[in-house]
């Protein structure tokens, strides 16, 4: 019996063996690429952890050795993680960030000296800031070596860390990203609201 080729049954039964291949090809490369997408990255992780401890300009196998060598612990509590690490000697901590910007979700990272209140670094992250604009909170290694020796908390415990528009205490503020006002404040935000946790965590 010759197959009617130009029937609707030949053609549904054809298109639903051909979306079967090709979901069975596309789910096999996925796996097959898994490992390698979740080595990539973890390495992303371990190289922005890197440049919050100013250190910048390292490829995949010189990164992996660096991290090693100077982060000495990951620790988790209570739903937060942080990293002990030591630079020259002197101990530092790195903690994790995230927010919101203008479009979509900020992220970073904070080391501190060992006062556990003075900036030693910052790298910050976007999801879809616009470039040129609130994009230079990643691509501006310039604004990010601004945090640099800022503190965190005032004496009453209070985090003062934060980015402005006019910076009235040099000690804590940060000035804006030309252009890029909302994205900022989301920036400012983002720390406020992580180191407030990180201290409530840290004095426990």
């Amino acid at each position: 019996m010759k197959l009617n080729t130009n029937s609707n049954t030949y053609i549904i039964i054809y298109s639903a063996i051909l979306v079967i291949i090709v979901a069975f090809l596309l789910a096999f490369v996925f796996q097959a690429l898994k490992p390698m997408q979740d080595a990539n990255v973890a390495l992303d992780v371990k190289k922005q952890i890197l440049y919050s401890l100013n250190i910048h300009g390292l490829d995949g196998s010189e990164a992996e050795a660096k991290y090693k060598d100077v982060v000495k612990g990951e620790i988790e509590k209570e739903g937060l993680k942080y990293y002990t690490c030591e630079i020259d000697g002197q101990q530092k901590y790195v903690f994790p960030l995230k927010g919101m910007g203008l479009w979509g979700g900020i992220s970073g990272f904070l080391a501190v000296n060992e006062d556990l209140n003075t900036v030693y670094g910052a790298y910050f992250n976007h999801e879809s800031e616009t470039a040129g604009l609130g994009a230079e909170i990643k691509d501006s290694q310039a604004w990010q070596e601004k945090f640099q020796g800022k503190k965190i908390f005032d004496d009453n415990g209070e985090v003062v860390l934060s980015v402005v528009k006019k910076v009235d205490n040099p000690a804590s503020q940060v000035d804006c990203v030309t252009g890029a006002t909302l994205t900022s404040n989301g920036v400012s935000d983002m720390l406020r609201d992580c180191m407030k946790q990180y201290k409530n965590l840290l004095k426990k």
